[in-house]
């Protein structure tokens, strides 16, 4: 494996702003965030992609997700991170990118846990690719034989 980042933020070889850790998961402040508190969470255990990513780890990250996604709610911190009286995350986006066509940027799985305010300027925006609806039903039994193969 050549050189990870998030593997050296895991080995205390690099710095980052931690959140959160515990024997599994290592949660800690993005350096380029989309808005104020953007976090992301990693498995300790290095998987470049999904598909190499343990289930239960899968599991794990996710819940810490959902964890930091109530305290970003409750946090106290404005639009510019200033501490605040209140709530101020009125929302939370969860977004993993698995391959670089998908946007993901480095190649150890990990959960981008983004609050979300009013007027914050990020947003995730798509279209349809068609203006004719696919078989839906073709694809999702297509999609059915390849679960029975992974």
């Amino acid at each position: 494996m050549s050189h990870c980042i998030f593997c050296a933020i895991i080995a205390r070889e690099a710095e980052a702003s931690i959140v959160y850790e515990d024997e599994h998961t290592v949660a800690f402040m993005d350096i380029r965030p989309f808005t104020p508190g953007h976090l992301l969470v990693v498995p300790k255990r290095h998987a470049a992609g999904l598909s190499q990513l343990d289930p239960q780890d899968g599991g794990r990250i996710f819940a810490v997700g959902q964890r930091l996604a109530a305290a970003l709610r409750d946090s106290g911190t404005d639009a510019a991170g200033m501490p605040a009286d209140g709530p101020r995350a009125d929302g939370v986006n969860l977004f993993l990118a698995d391959g670089a066509v998908a946007g993901q940027e480095v190649f150890h799985v990990h959960l981008h846990v983004i609050p979300r305010t009013t007027g914050d300027g990020f947003g995730l925006r798509g279209r349809p690719v068609t203006a004719r609806r696919p078989d839906l039903d073709y694809l999702a039994g297509a999609l059915r034989r390849r679960l029975d193969s992974v």
